[in-house]
Order: structure tokens, then C-alpha cells, then sequence
């Protein structure tokens, strides 16, 4: 297989299985819903406004920023894998790049469309393609469902920052998409040297 088609395959392989997760999750799932497939593992329905681990700034005028500040940077990571395929680098190094595409497209698709599509998932499930959605274009809420709560306890008072207080860890929420930008980049890690060469 070309660096091209390599790069096609993993990009449009993790934008369906991301979008097919989070289409299934708001259709099945009302929002809070959770399920235990393991203590160290459940199913756990929530939404944000697209920034990572929940973080929100700036009201409305925060979210378009963030929105249009994806458009922007994907367009950059378009530019950055062309390059990395032209010069005939790792196949390793493509499938990262591509990945860390693919999860901001998969994020942006539902910061840009799912308000349009949508209802709302508060107390009921969603609808696709509802009559009256939730929101407007680009202003739509990323799912997310992946939770690990793989301890929790108080830790050690002398412990910085959370010290003496109820602990999770770990505690944040997220979807297929933010899985593909944090393995690409452990994979453009992990292969640094064939990733950004000296020369």
C-alpha cells in the first residue's frame, strides 16, 4: 500500500468508528446515563463544548474561537502530512499524523453539525436529524463516553495540589477521537527521530 493510501485508510477507518461510537452513544444514551462494563472501566454519556478534558472558556464567542482555531490547525496538519508523504518518511509516522487528524475532524464534525442534527439528550434520548435541535451551526457539544476510574481514595495530605481530598484517577472523560490524537502522538514519540530528522 502507497504512503498515500496508508494515510487515507487510517484517516477515514478512525473518523467512521469515531463517529459511529459517538452517533450510537447520543441515540442510546441519555445524558448522565452510565454503564459498568468493569469497576475500572464504564460507558459514561457526557457532553462539552470541545475544549480537552471538559475545559470551557468565553461563553459562545470562546466556542467559535475554539471551533474555527480546529479549522484553522487542520489545515496545517493537512499541510504537515502532505509533506511527511512526499518526503517518503516512516509509514509509523503517517499513520500518527493521520490519526491526530483524524480526532480533531472527528471532534470538529460534532462542534460544527451536531446542534444542527440533534436534539437535545438532557432527560431523553437524542433524535438524529430532529425536528428541533439543540443548538445552531458550529456551536454544537462533543460527546464523549470513555471513563476509567481506575482508583479512587483520599490521598496523603503532604500530596501537592490534592492532598487530603477525594481523589479519582482517572477521572476525565473522552471520546474515540481525543484516543487517535493521543496515540498518534505516542506514536510520533516514540518514532521522534524518522518523525523530525536532524536535517
Amino acid at each position: 500500500m502507497s504512503k498515500k493510501n496508508l494515510a487515507i485508510a487510517t484517516i477515514l477507518s478512525a473518523i467512521i468508528i469515531d463517529q459511529i461510537v459517538k452517533i450510537y452513544i447520543k441515540t442510546n444514551f441519555i445524558l448522565g446515563e452510565e454503564v459498568v462494563v468493569f469497576d475500572w472501566f464504564r460507558i459514561h454519556f457526557t457532553e462539552n463544548n470541545g475544549m480537552a478534558m471538559g475545559f470551557e472558556f468565553g461563553g459562545e464567542t470562546g466556542k467559535l474561537f475554539l471551533t474555527l482555531f480546529r479549522l484553522v490547525a487542520v489545515c496545517g496538519i493537512v499541510y504537515w502530512l502532505y509533506t511527511t508523504i512526499k518526503s517518503k518518511i516512516h509509514n509509523a509516522v503517517i499513520i500518527a499524523i493521520s490519526l491526530i487528524f483524524s480526532g480533531a475532524v472527528g471532534n470538529i464534525i460534532d462542534s460544527v453539525f451536531y446542534g444542527v442534527i440533534f436534539d437535545d439528550s438532557s432527560h431523553k434520548v437524542a433524535t438524529l436529524f430532529a425536528e428541533e435541535p439543540y443548538g445552531k451551526l458550529f456551536y454544537g457539544k462533543v460527546v464523549d463516553m470513555f471513563y476509567f476510574p481506575i482508583w479512587s481514595g483520599n490521598l496523603p495530605s503532604w500530596f501537592p495540589f490534592v492532598g487530603g481530598e477525594p481523589y479519582t484517577f482517572f477521572q476525565y472523560i473522552f471520546n474515540p477521537a481525543d484516543a487517535f490524537i493521543t496515540v498518534g502522538v505516542a506514536i510520533l514519540f516514540i518514532f521522534s527521530k524518522q518523525a523530525f530528522p536532524k536535517d
